[in-house]
């Protein structure tokens, strides 16, 4: 083992040639691992342009509304011609869905003619009813007129027109069977009227009374896994304001109080935060078997809008959820039972976080720092989401290959005309997949680098605390928090860049590759937080502060996990309970009328609530390191300064002292 510190942190002797005490945190610093910050600010460069091509090239309303069979989106004001508010997509020809489902057939659905609708048609029960396609050409209707009309002009049409629709060409085709919203998509239900069926069979309509062929081909494309992805990210973009106020106001005004409470009650608050955490992870368990349908009629349903109750379809969504609430009861059971086995330790932790309370209480400026990396944090999001919803809706509207025969009438032409017959589809190139996997990365490795910047500037104002205690109060920095973001942004952005990209890289690949976890768990027995405490503390570059990070960490490991494990435990226990709040209230949001129905319907509640759960938990990180920082900072602090000193601290506060006393520690044990 190596001898006292002193070398390593680098003392320099004052004028008398004494040794200056407090000079850990005010000797001359350097700039250390300015290589990566150049590359970090090439990151961010990068980020720029590839948000950009997803702004360029991408639209939102892909990732929700279906395309017609001239290759436009529905509701796209923009279209020829314009379909704003027609945001439902309909097959017109049963036909040619009930080919697109038979086995082996070379007719896909994608290739179906398929109009934009104000609302889902629904068939007469003593006569037969059409829908046409867009008035164009001579018919001398506008799109309000074909609207108010139902989407039926079969009447004026002339005789070669009526001809062909008969023969299922168009411009019109028959109402067979009625229909239903799902997910803007016309869900066919095989239930047709006997004077639809009559009219069905004279025009050589295929036999549906013994098979349901249409009804699953629809069903199938609507829940295969892409679309289901989509609307999944539809649901993030309808659901915005809920970000916002509950994955970042909430938690906002929650870790504010939560620390607020800690400074004036903590004895308290270990005992409150573990009870407020069992009784909100039940609440949200509670809320998935709610919205599963295994409690209460309250399962979440495709079908937008009104319906025939007895109408019953089902979505992948729901699967998920089921599974999700799973989950949660397994999560649910393990935590509750943690919460029973730490109760008898929690005497341990309060008496760690008393230390912190006192830290707050005199450096009062760790309370309000952390709203400035939550509101960069909060622009960044914002502005990455965004980006986000482009890119995942940034493929090519493309014409299918197709050799079908799917002849349909042509208004503008005034024939039947079977050249172009093949639909649209969008077309994801892999570049797109490797910007969007990228654009994923960025963000986690910019969530790092921010936090690990918050946790650098709170263990330098923390440090200057520790190391100032000996000195008279005049030559106690004002204001230590600003002092310590100057050394951070005049030192040491390079190296949080480096500990932010190592921690985000090792755990991106432990999370892609997870059979690889076991051999990667000696990682976790050294924190990384440890990391940036050494870098605030001693302004060393990332190696060099992890090197005397470890080695302050190996010395003393008796020390910091007795003392340091429960009040952890009890930290982490208040960043889940912050979260699960967010998480609460999105589920409460979620389920009003807005967002349970309507134009805003969200696909499943799902993703929107676990968003709400990670923001909120990145808050409640930002506000509580104040807490976690000031304890390690003082507890590495402590180590040092014993090293330094043969044994025994000489900077630290009382209570710090008799916090870390061994004896005390081992009667605390004990007990």
């Amino acid at each position: 083992m190596r001898g006292p510190l002193g070398a390593v942190l680098e003392r320099y002797p004052l004028s008398d040639g004494t040794t200056e005490d407090g000079g850990i945190i005010r000797h001359n610093r350097k700039c250390r691992d300015v290589a990566f910050l150049v590359i970090f600010i090439a990151f961010w460069v990068a980020m720029i342009v590839n948000s950009s091509f997803g702004f360029n090239q991408g639209n939102p309303l892909r990732l929700t509304y279906g395309l017609d069979y001239k290759g436009n989106v529905c509701g796209d004001k923009h279209a020829h011609p314009g379909l704003h508010q027609l945001e439902l997509k309909y097959w017109l020809n049963p036909n040619q869905v009930y080919q697109s489902g038979v086995k082996d057939s070379q007719f896909e659905l994608s290739n179906a003619r398929s109009i934009c609708l104000l609302d889902c048609p629904t068939p007469l029960e003593d006569s037969l009813s059409w829908v046409c396609d867009y008035p164009e050409g001579d018919m001398h209707l506008s799109m309000d007129d074909w609207i108010d009309r139902n989407y039926d002009y079969y009447e004026i049409l002339t005789s070669e027109m009526k001809n062909a629709s008969l023969q299922l060409q168009g411009p019109c085709y028959p109402v067979i069977f009625p229909s239903v919203n799902v997910y803007w998509s016309c869900q066919y239900i095989v239930r047709a009227s006997n004077a639809s069926l009559r009219h069905w069979k004279q025009m050589g309509g295929v036999d549906i009374e013994e098979d349901i062929i249409v009804d699953k081909s629809i069903h199938s494309f609507i829940n295969s896994r892409s679309s289901v992805l989509k609307r999944y990210m539809a649901d993030i973009g309808k659901a915005w304001p809920v970000l916002i106020v509950c994955g970042g106001l909430l938690p906002l005004f929650l870790s504010v109080v939560w620390l607020l409470m800690i400074r004036y009650f903590v004895a308290a608050m270990p005992w409150i935060t573990v009870a407020f955490f069992n009784i909100l992870i039940i609440t949200v368990t509670v809320f998935y078997y709610l919205k599963a349908g295994w409690i209460g009629n309250d399962a979440i349903s495709p079908i937008i809008g009104d319906h025939d109750p007895y109408i019953h379809v089902f979505g992948r969504e729901l699967n998920h959820l089921r599974a999700a609430a799973i989950l949660m009861t397994f999560i649910m059971v393990l935590s509750i039972l943690t919460s029973i086995a730490i109760v008898r330790r929690i005497l341990m932790g309060t008496s760690v976080l008393k230390v912190a309370a006192k830290v707050i209480g005199e450096v009062q400026a760790l309370i309000i720092f952390p709203v400035i990396p939550f509101s960069i944090l909060a622009i960044f999001y914002m502005v990455w989401i965004s980006a986000a919803l482009h890119l995942f809706s940034s493929g090519q509207v493309v014409q299918n290959n197709c050799n079908t025969n799917c002849c349909a009438y042509d208004l503008l032409s005034e024939k039947v005309n079977c050249d172009h017959c093949c639909g649209y589809s969008i077309r994801y190139t892999p570049h797109i997949a490797v910007a969007i996997f990228f654009h994923l990365f960025g963000c986690y490795w910019a969530t790092k680098f921010f936090i690990a910047c918050s946790s650098t500037v709170i263990a330098g104002s923390v440090a200057s605390y520790y190391w100032t205690r000996g000195e008279t109060l005049s030559e106690v920095p004002v204001l230590p928090v600003f002092d310590s973001m100057k050394r951070l942004i005049r030192y040491s952005l390079g190296s949080v860049a480096l500990g932010s990209l190592i921690v985000s890289f090792v755990e991106s690949i432990r999370f892609i590759l997870e059979s690889f976890r076991r051999k990667l768990k000696v990682a976790e027995t050294t924190p990384d937080s440890w990391f940036g405490k050494m870098i605030a503390i001693t302004g060393k570059s990332f190696c060099r502060s992890s090197a005397i990070a470890t080695e302050l960490i190996m010395n003393n490991i008796l020390r910091l996990v007795r003392v340091n494990v429960i009040g952890d435990v009890i930290l982490f226990l208040g960043k889940l309970f912050v979260s699960l709040s967010s998480a609460v209230f999105g589920f409460l949001v979620l389920d009003t009328h807005k967002y349970s129905s309507g134009h805003n319907k969200l696909s499943s509640p799902l993703l929107p609530v676990l968003v709400c759960w990670t923001l909120g938990y990145v808050v409640a990180t930002l506000f509580f390191a104040v807490v976690e920082m000031s304890i390690d900072t003082l507890i590495l602090s402590f180590c040092q300064d014993s090293e330094e000193h043969e044994g025994t601290a000489q900077f630290a506060p009382l209570l710090l002292m008799e916090t870390l006393n061994e004896q005390n520690d081992m009667q605390r044990l004990t007990q």
